[in-house]
Parts: structure tokens; C-alpha cells; sequence
């Protein structure tokens, strides 16, 4: 099946929401041009280097499938709301980004909250990564298709130039509007999300994508990525557990939402992720 569009769009972050999602709701994605600043870009870099640096590529998953989608030269790095405080008080509470969720989840879903994070950094002569849908963490909605509701939305922003010699995402435009969602097309399907860093790609939970093949001698491609999901869907990452309280109570609320330290409240729903029945941001006194 091929691709409904030759290229992604491009537009400048000051988009409406409105012309941002009805892009998204036609071609799978959108590029968010200078999400970033290069000096937001350089303190990142800066606070997540050491982890970075003794962090080894490859996976260390037993299962040989899941292995090779995490990559052979493929640094993964999480923790980041621990390792980086321009991730924490600037990346996830910018403004585009939860006017975004909002507009996308609130209505439907009363609520969201972030899924996962992570630097990916593919080295040279790592293969493109299988092609998949976000989604596909709850397998329910795969069934349900096009016709489900947005059960995910990613940000992957560029921190490196993105090309398609250095491993530019690839991502099958139109692919959220395909009938199966079994079907994840070929890589023949597929077009590269070229991007200059600070850029950033805004895409759909149904819309197939994976990492590209790094074909370069020497150049590493670095990404930023972090999803949204709803409130009563749970994520990858267990923040609550992992970031310390009192890193939690320095943030905004609505970052303290996002990363599990507030209940949330699905449409329909009296509460989620509560304590006696009252807020769990109550419980730890995040508003004293």
C-alpha cells in the first residue's frame, strides 16, 4: 500500500492547534518546525552526557524480536525526568505540547498522562527498526482501528539533523486511515522524517512508523521521544516511582499530572490513582 503523500508537512510551532490536528488527522503527522531552541537543545545534551556516555548500545532483552527492535547500535536512555532538569520544567510543560493533549484527550478522555521518554541515538550501520504502531502497547485498539479513539500521541524531536543516510524516522503517511491495523506495510511503503534539530515530529498512535537504517560511517542520529496516553490507559514507565518527591513537588501541576503525582479523572469516571478517595496530590501535599 503506498504512502496517500510524497513528504510530511512542515509548519512553524505558532500553528493553530486546530491546523496542527487536522493535519495529524489526515496524514498520520505533522513536522513541528523549531519545537526546540538550540540553547533548550544544549543544556539537554549537557545534563543527560554522563548517563549517555556510559550507557552501551544494543539491548539486553533476551527475547531475539524485541532485541533487534531496540536496535544493535541503538542507545536507549530513560530516566530523563531524574537526569535532566530543561526536560522536566521546560521540554514536557511546553505550552504546544498540552495545548495539543488537551485538544486531542480531553473532550473523550477526561485526562492524560506521559507514557514513556527516552534519548534514541542510532549509531552507524544499525538496521531500520521493524515498522509498528504506538498503539500497539494495548492491544484492544488495534482491533478497533481507525475508528478507535487517539489512545497515544509522540513527540520525537530531532536533536541531530535528521537525513535519510543518518536514520530519519520512516513513517507510511495515511497508514491511520488503512482498514487493518494488522497490516504495518513494507519499508517500500515508507518516506524519511527529515528534520534540522530542534524540529519535531508530531504523530499519531495509529500511524505506522520505526526507527531508519543508519547507513552513515560516523554520524549518530539523537532523538528525544515522549508519548501521551489517556488517563485510564497504563504507560511504559512507572514515574511516580522513579522520580523523587521532592523533584516532584518543584514541578508544575500539570507535569506533576502527566508523571502520575495528581489522580486522574477519565470522562465517566469519579477518579483514578486516588487515595481515600481524594486526589492523590492532596495525600502529598503538593499545593502546601
Amino acid at each position: 500500500m503506498s504512502p496517500a503523500v510524497k513528504s510530511l508537512e512542515s509548519v512553524p510551532r505558532d500553528t493553530s492547534v486546530e491546523e496542527i490536528l487536522a493535519i495529524v488527522a489526515r496524514d498520520g503527522g505533522v513536522i513541528l518546525k523549531n519545537f526546540l531552541t538550540q540553547d533548550q537543545i544544549d543544556r539537554f545534551n549537557a545534563d543527560v552526557a554522563p548517563a549517555m556516555e556510559a550507557l552501551r548500545p544494543g539491548s539486553t532483552h533476551e527475547d531475539e524480536e524485541i532485541a533487534a527492535f531496540h536496535g544493535s547500535n541503538t542507545k536507549r536512555l530513560t530516566r530523563l525526568v531524574e537526569l535532566s532538569p530543561t526536560f522536566r520544567n521546560e521540554i514536557i510543560d511546553h505550552d504546544l505540547l498540552h495545548d495539543l493533549c488537551d485538544a486531542t484527550f480531553l473532550e473523550e478522555s477526561g485526562t492524560y498522562w506521559m507514557t514513556t521518554a527516552q534519548v534514541i541515538e542510532i549509531g552507524p550501520g544499525n538496521d531500520a527498526q521493524m515498522l509498528h504502531r504506538d498503539l500497539e502497547n494495548w492491544w484492544p485498539f488495534i482491533g478497533m482501528g481507525k475508528d478507535g479513539p487517539e489512545v497515544i500521541l509522540n513527540f520525537l524531536i530531532a536533536f541531530t539533523d535528521f537525513t535519510e543516510e543518518n536514520g530519519a524516522t520512516r513513517v507510511i503517511p495515511g497508514s491511520n486511515h488503512w482498514d487493518d491495523f494488522e497490516d504495518r506495510g513494507t519499508p517500500e511503503d515508507t518516506i524519511p522524517a527529515e528534520m534540522k534539530a530542534g524540529d519535531a515530529l508530531f504523530f499519531s498512535g495509529k500511524t505506522v512508523h520505526g526507527g531508519g537504517a543508519n547507513r552513515t560511517e560516523s554520524e549518530y542520529r539523537r532523538a528525544v521521544a515522549f508519548a501521551l496516553n489517556p488517563g485510564f490507559l497504563t504507560g511504559e514507565e512507572a514515574f511516580a516511582f522513579t522520580v523523587d518527591l521532592e523533584t516532584a513537588r518543584s514541578l508544575s501541576s500539570r507535569v506533576q499530572r502527566i508523571l502520575g503525582f495528581r489522580s486522574q479523572y477519565p470522562t465517566g469516571s469519579p477518579g483514578l490513582w486516588q487515595v481515600d478517595y481524594a486526589d492523590l496530590g492532596d495525600f502529598l501535599g503538593l499545593d502546601a
